[in-house]
């Protein structure tokens, strides 16, 4: 199958899975897994930050992120699409005790403005208002088609919350995406930010994991709360050791995943019926819209699906999401499926 669903669905390169073969391990719980301690170590020097703490998966990541920043009763501010609010089961209600304030970017790209958010801050210690805690940020923003963020934006958005007194974390599941489209670094992208999470599972390759950055006293409190979460983790470095793979050398082809995207939104985009906008496709998530094919969603990814091609459906909108694991021929494959199952003589 040519699975297009996500970037989750990579399958560990030869390389890691040799590298995890061989891993040196120890009990990660007491800090004395060596190979997770160097994945550690590097995350925060690649990202200039003072510490880092592995975490089973960006949902843990983000929600000990938001709880750690927060204190219950609190409005946590969120693009309306974001990944926290919308993909993480009310993580943030049950754990933190706190309120998600759903802004929306009025120009679709999900980067939010100064002025967007200022919209729905409340830090006037009213007693009746909730106060906001927390903005949080995502970069490459997921459900508005993996749109990015630039370090300015970013930087401007950090200064005028930190003045609000408000702490900034970073949901940067696909912040390597980013720095391709920007020729930015992550540190750059992020400097400003007060913690950040980011997918090794991803476009990165890695079979599981991710990584939360920040101040040495932020990680120390993190890693108590990865506990009561259930994140510790004992021999952990057969997971570091493919996490370090993905760390130093999946950035590097990035730019290949991003080709394919941009390649298969062009071949769509040609289709009657499909709405999209080629310019938008900035990274490796394509998503169109199919209300005026006069199908669903749902029969398209069942046709799909019998043509060898998985796809995600939202809505009148789907997904498709390039990855190491996809080629040009399945690139190819796939817009042919496409145009075959949209042909109005074949309805």
């Amino acid at each position: 199958m040519i699975d297009l669903r996500s970037d989750t669905v990579t399958k560990p390169s030869d390389k890691m899975r040799a590298a995890m073969a061989n891993a040196e391990v120890g009990d990660d719980v007491y800090g004395e897994d060596p190979t997770m301690n160097r994945l550690q170590e590097r995350a925060a020097e690649i990202f200039e930050k003072e510490a880092a703490l592995f975490v089973p998966s960006g949902t843990m990541g983000n929600q000990i992120a938001v709880k750690l920043h927060t204190q219950p009763g609190q409005d946590v501010i969120i693009e309306e699409r974001g990944h926290i609010l919308n993909y993480e089961v009310g993580s943030s209600a049950i754990f933190a005790g706190v309120t998600i304030r759903p802004v929306k970017s009025v120009d679709g790209s999900g980067i939010l403005t100064w002025d967007e958010i200022a919209t729905v801050l409340n830090t006037d210690g009213v007693y009746d208002h909730n106060q906001t805690g927390l903005l949080c940020l995502e970069n490459t923003h997921n459900l508005a088609g993996g749109r990015v963020m630039s370090a300015d934006h970013c930087a401007d958005l950090c200064e005028k919350a930190h003045a609000a007194g408000l702490p900034v974390h970073m949901d940067g599941a696909r912040i390597f995406n980013a720095t391709v489209v920007t020729n930015s670094s992550v540190a750059e992208l992020t400097r400003h930010c007060d913690s950040i999470q980011f997918c090794l599972s991803k476009g990165l390759g890695a079979p599981v994991g991710s990584i939360l950055v920040g101040s040495k006293d932020f990680i120390r409190e993190a890693l108590i709360w990865r506990k009561r979460f259930g994140g510790g983790m004992r021999q952990a470095g057969i997971l570091a050791a493919a996490g370090l793979i993905a760390l130093e050398e999946s950035p590097k082809r990035l730019h290949e995943d991003h080709e394919l995207a941009h390649h298969l939104a062009i071949g769509i985009a040609g289709i009657p019926g499909i709405a999209i906008n080629v310019e938008t496709v900035e990274t490796n998530i394509v998503i169109f819209d199919i209300a005026a094919t006069g199908k669903t969603t749902k029969g398209i990814c069942a046709s799909l699906k019998e043509n060898g091609v998985l796809a995600s459906e939202f809505g009148t909108r789907m997904r498709m999401v390039t990855h190491c694991d996809v080629s040009l021929k399945d690139i190819e494959t796939t817009i042919e499926a496409m145009g075959s199952i949209l042909d109005s003589r074949s309805a």
